[in-house]
């Protein structure tokens, strides 16, 4: 028997994630059998447990987690290019193996109807997981599947990707945004970040950030980022429409904005600003499978390693849920197993 966290069907309140013991699956033809050893929360994880995610309430008991980490221990029949022993992370999308998005990426781990990574062992499609960095643990490689690729696609995979000397803006201190100042700082770019804590502006200083704003202190951020750089290049819009005006104020001519985030819901959104300066918005949802192999050659050849701040047993999932929806977040909450 293994352990298993479920979101149980209809849930609207962390009442409904429970652990419980579950009959250790097999790999069907096709497919590895994965030992998990580290997962992370994304914002993404907060909204489905509380029936505020994409349809609403899970429509059938559902196994939370896109992001996970950990080794092969059996392969299904006709599976080459994997072994036992193997270091891997599961695709957000199972099937968006490279190129442009397309109705048929599959489904997105964590959600009703595909598999989640917060249980002891999983079986996955052998095209739907990726040899995680080699110089990173479990734990780090756990940080990648969702956020992580989500900063790369932002940054490296568009039609423009991110070049040496250009400027980057990132919002807030979370997962996508600190992993995009670091593969934004390997790259060679200058970076703005934001927050509302001087004492986390002091931590991305850090980690590398060029420039910092304290939003509260100023409110037009937008204005001052693109003064700072003469106008940002790449943009990573992880809040949403609360941000998305000060986002438009703050990239240059023929800039990008990559949008992300909806952790803000209300404020203005009219695009007219764009115009103006040919600048563009790209909507990002996470990447494929060429996009995290991308990822992680990156994160071998700077070594980068993703920021965790706090790490909780399986047993603790409750408190690693509430930990990553507290303001103190800065980086990655980790659930080791």
């Amino acid at each position: 028997m293994m352990r298993q966290w479920m979101i149980a069907q209809g849930s609207t309140s962390l009442d409904g994630l429970q652990l419980r013991d579950a009959p250790d699956p097999a790999p069907a033809p096709g497919e590895v059998l994965v030992r998990v050893r580290a997962c992370s929360i994304n914002y993404r994880d907060q909204a489905i447990p509380l029936g505020l995610y994409m349809g609403g309430p899970v429509a059938s008991d559902t196994v939370p987690l896109s992001d996970g980490a950990g080794e092969i221990v059996a392969l299904g029949e006709g599976v080459s290019g994997f072994a036992i022993g193997d270091r891997v992370a599961g695709l957000f999308f199972q099937n968006w193996i490279d190129g442009p998005p397309s109705p048929g990426v599959g489904p997105a781990l964590g959600a009703a109807g595909a598999p989640g990574m917060l249980q002891d062992l999983v079986a996955l499609p052998a095209h739907g997981v990726v040899r995680i960095a080699d110089s990173l643990s479990f734990e780090q490689a756990a940080c990648l599947p969702c956020a992580g690729v989500t900063a790369w696609n932002a940054l490296m995979a568009g039609p423009r990707p991110l070049q040496a000397g250009e400027s980057v803006l990132v919002l807030g201190t979370g997962g996508v945004s600190l992993l995009a100042l670091q593969i934004a700082k390997a790259a060679g770019a200058v970076v703005v970040a934001t927050s509302s804590s001087d004492a986390k502006l002091e931590r991305v200083r850090a980690l590398g950030a060029d420039h910092v704003i304290n939003y509260r202190a100023t409110p037009d951020w937008g204005a001052q980022a693109s003064q700072l750089t003469g106008g940002i290049d790449h943009v990573v819009e992880v809040g949403g429409a609360g941000t998305l005006a000060q986002s438009i104020a703050a990239v240059g001519f023929a800039g990008e904005i990559a949008l992300i985030g909806v952790l803000t819901r209300e404020g203005n959104t009219n695009p007219h600003g764009l115009m103006f300066k040919g600048a563009s918005i790209r909507g990002i949802f996470v990447g494929s499978k060429a996009m995290a192999q991308g990822l992680n050659a990156h994160v071998d050849a700077h070594a980068i390693k993703p920021v965790i701040d706090q790490r909780f047993a399986i047993e603790q999932a409750h408190a690693a849920w509430a930990y990553q929806s507290s303001p103190d977040l800065f980086g990655k909450v980790v659930i080791t197993l």
